[in-house]
């Protein structure tokens, strides 16, 4: 018995690890796998022997002192886990209490602080293999903020993002977060939205996620930054450019030409010949079709994605410097405006009207892009059809 006892506790204790033919390697030991060998029939041979003359000269093996190693869906194991990966946009991460003002730890329980080089994210989320991406999305985001301008901004403090691991907690820290606009962003069926200087988003699968992240992470840059808030049409429209991504080592690119959700739309808004015309789209803000349909809604937001990438890439880019000029003026605080309407434009305490969004948007379009609406929107509606030709509808 004792032969036997020691022979079990050798196979709990390998010199090796055994692995079943066709089995995979827990994600949380993924990059370790170079030192895990699969055990041969000699192999277990030699454990076996190893135990037997153990036995006859007399030595017991003394007790592990090793402990179990925390497990991955802990913030502990996730911790390990992510240091292990040494991925590249991650400096460092620790556990997040999330304790409310009166020293308890809130419904959601602990979870995780990642900091990289320009975000804080907070997170309840403990699934390894999309939370190991987190980090590299939003500092490639980041990235791409900066590349919508002429030349790189210089920026301080770090990038606050939350990102919950169900809608429950989401719920549960909107309405502490929030205060009285909390059921405004209740309604929200699926997705983040940026507030109080921080985007807040909980996990709807890994692509939706990440493409919220990208869009509310521009309304977050731009806010920041940009002494002049932009016209709903063109922030917008930014923002969408960030909804679609491809993951590469640690790192994304970002895929505007592949939204086939708002490629998809626009399609739609063509075949049913809903186009908003370009000198109403420059104009009004989403909250002015809302309440008309639905139809309506993906109009405008089809067509904005469609006017930047427009103005980005039709005929070689060249309206891009342009548009990059737009933007770097609101970026500065330099556009022509009236007193009135820059104080509005500069101050975001200020709740932002239809007017100054119909008046803003039109000027800003006719000083800085072009005046000649006929002659644009004829070149713009040629390039919507272009990049819907090769989407299918089902």
């Amino acid at each position: 018995m004792k032969i036997i006892s020691e022979i079990c506790e050798a196979l709990r204790s390998p010199p090796c690890l055994v692995l079943r033919s066709g089995a995979k390697p827990h994600p949380a030991r993924r990059s370790k796998t170079a030192g895990w060998k699969i055990c041969t029939t000699s192999a277990r041979r030699l454990v076996m022997t190893g135990v037997i003359c153990g036995f006859l000269s007399g030595c017991v093996s003394a007790p592990s002192s090793k402990t179990a190693a925390p497990a991955i869906d802990t913030p502990d194991g996730m911790i390990a886990y992510l240091n292990s990966e040494n991925l590249p946009a991650l400096k460092s991460v620790e556990v997040w209490q999330n304790q409310s003002a009166g020293g308890r730890l809130t419904p959601f329980g602990p979870g995780l602080k990642l900091t990289t080089a320009h975000y804080e994210i907070y997170t309840t989320l403990l699934e390894p293999l999309m939370l190991s991406q987190v980090p590299g999305f939003v500092e490639s985001a980041y990235r791409g903020y900066q590349n919508q301008l002429p030349q790189p901004i210089e920026t301080s403090s770090p990038f606050t993002v939350y990102l919950f691991a169900d809608r429950k907690q989401w719920e549960t820290f909107t309405l502490t977060f929030v205060g009285i606009q909390a059921p405004m962003y209740l309604k929200i069926k699926a997705g983040a939205y940026y507030l109080n200087g921080a985007c807040v988003a909980y996990n709807i699968g890994a692509e939706r996620t990440f493409a919220g992240l990208g869009h509310e992470g521009w309304h977050m840059f731009n806010s920041r930054y940009f002494k002049y808030r932009l016209p709903s049409w063109l922030d917008e429209g930014v923002a969408m450019m960030f909804e679609t991504s491809r993951y590469n080592q640690g790192l994304f690119s970002f895929t505007p030409e592949q939204n086939l959700y708002r490629l998809g739309s626009l399609k739609q808004t063509l075949i049913k010949d809903k186009i908003i015309p370009l000198r109403e789209l420059v104009a009004i803000n989403p909250g002015e079709v809302v309440t008309e349909s639905d139809d309506a809604v993906a109009a405008f937001y089809s067509e904005a994605y469609a006017l930047v990438r427009f103005l980005r890439e039709e005929n070689y880019g060249k309206r891009l410097i342009k548009y990059q000029k737009l933007l770097l003026d609101g970026l500065n605080g330099q556009w022509p405006l009236a007193q009135a309407d820059k104080i509005i434009a500069a101050d975001r305490n200020i709740p932002i009207t239809v007017r100054w969004n119909r008046m803003v948007g039109s000027m800003l379009f006719e000083r800085y892009i072009d005046d000649r609406y006929d002659k644009v929107e004829k070149e713009y509606l040629t390039f919507c059809r272009k990049i819907v030709y090769p989407v299918q509808l089902k």
